[in-house]
């Protein structure tokens, strides 16, 4: 059971890792065109977009892994543990506001994940 913690919180933080950069990817491709300049500045050379989609590609192959290791029941509930992630980097890296009672939800989400690997 240890591993598929493991393997959940490493596949969990590779997706975060993913939307993440997929979104500081966004904001540095400026506005959506349909000219060879922004295809070309916006999307094939946005770094960010790269890094974003071997993190996506690394997470699936994981996920992969996972479902056909352990029991979907396991799993998929789970992959929710990615929520505590996503709201620590919306905290320390985009610097949003995040009120107590989306805390709270989090910690119920992860309770409930304790719940299922018990």
């Amino acid at each position: 059971m240890f591993k598929l913690i493991i393997l959940s919180v490493t596949q969990a933080i590779l997706m975060c890792g993913a939307q993440s950069l997929f979104k500081v990817a966004a904001v540095r491709m400026g506005d959506f065109a349909w000219t060879w300049p922004f295809w070309r500045d916006g999307i094939l050379t946005n770094w960010w977009l790269l890094a974003a989609g071997i993190c996506g590609i690394v997470g699936l192959v994981e996920w992969m892994y996972m479902l056909k290791t352990y029991p979907f029941s396991q799993v998929y509930p789970l992959s929710s543990m990615s929520f505590l992630f996503g709201m620590f980097v919306a905290v320390v890296f985009f610097k949003e506001t995040v009120v107590w009672t989306q805390w709270v939800g989090v910690f119920m989400i992860l309770a409930g994940c304790a719940l299922i690997v018990k």
